[in-house]
């Protein structure tokens, strides 16, 4: 990349991230704004990655579930870290510190702020030594819930988040409902996989994966059978479920572990990397088409067996 590329990319990451600004002007006593610059698919730089595009609506989950997929790829998985080189790199390293933090000490996410696209250019390097298991570009991508809620009703996205959508580059999605509001959000998922199709994406070619998230509100730390999971989605989503079995597309829960109450909001007292990991290693393989576990050739397994 030269530096011009460089200098576009701040400048529309400058524009991307301007809140509305009221002023007073000498000569109106009137109410002004900067209001948000629009963003088109050409502004958007760096596209040899895999993206990661989270949908769901507020307190879903969604900055949870990437938090704690981050946490467990650098702490069980791998490796890691912002790519170097990309104009996004201070901040990736800044947001990475927060999640850590945040889930070492047991605090929930912060919710995303409107008209924003939360961007993260990461490197993977998975600690399975076989060469058939790469290191990956991964470009994860959260929006806040309340811009999801746009697209309802034949509703369009604000610009910034649909230069993602229209752009010609790898997108996988993870759409979020909570084990509490699924049986709210049925027609906006079936809204979104819709705006999907309009938009040219082959929703049997690409990469879907639903999650119904906060499953420790049923009263369980994990499912007691597929069939109970399969129940609750036939049950509370039915329109998004006969789309998923349709497009033969992929489906699972998620719990962050057991969480207190703590005055102001919900702590976490004991941390579950299970979900993470399944949801972790179904990335890694829909991307790659290797697990993530991968036991290693014949010649490799004699050799990592010394």
């Amino acid at each position: 990349m030269d530096e011009n590329d460089n200098n576009d990319y701040s400048r529309f990451e400058n524009q991307e991230t301007i809140k509305p600004l009221s002023f007073d002007t000498n000569n109106s006593s009137a109410d002004n704004f900067v209001p948000l610059a629009n963003a088109t698919t050409n502004d958007i730089k760096n596209k040899d990655s895999n993206f990661v595009f989270f949908f769901g609506v507020g307190e879903s989950g969604k900055s949870v579930i990437l938090s704690a997929i981050l946490y467990y790829l650098s702490s069980q998985a791998g490796v890691l870290r912002p790519k170097l080189g990309t104009p996004n790199s201070k901040e990736a390293q800044g947001l990475l510190s927060d999640f850590f933090e945040n889930i070492r000490q047991g605090v929930l996410p912060n919710r995303t702020t409107r008209d924003q696209v939360t961007r993260l250019d990461l490197i993977f390097e998975p600690n399975n030594r076989s060469k058939k298991v790469p290191s990956i570009n991964l470009t994860f991508l959260e929006t806040s819930g309340e811009n999801h809620k746009d697209i309802g009703r034949g509703g369009t996205y604000h610009s910034s988040i649909d230069a993602y959508l229209n752009a010609n580059i790898p997108l996988t999605f993870i759409i979020v409902t909570s084990y509490d509001k699924a049986h709210q959000e049925d027609t906006l998922i079936n809204e979104f996989l819709d705006e999907l199709e309009r938009k040219g994406k082959n929703l049997k070619s690409i990469n879907v994966i639903l999650v119904v998230s906060k499953w420790d509100k049923s009263g369980r730390s994990d499912v007691e059978s597929e069939e109970q999971l399969e129940n609750f989605i036939t049950e509370r989503l039915p329109r998004t479920n006969n789309r998923i079995n349709s497009y033969e597309l992929n489906k699972t829960y998620f719990t962050i572990g057991s969480l207190e109450n703590a005055g102001e909001g919900e702590r976490i007292r004991l941390l579950n990397l299970a979900p993470s990991e399944v949801l972790s290693n179904w990335l890694y393989e829909s991307i790659t088409g290797v697990p993530l576990d991968y036991e290693g050739t014949f010649w490799e397994k004699i050799k990592f067996g010394f």
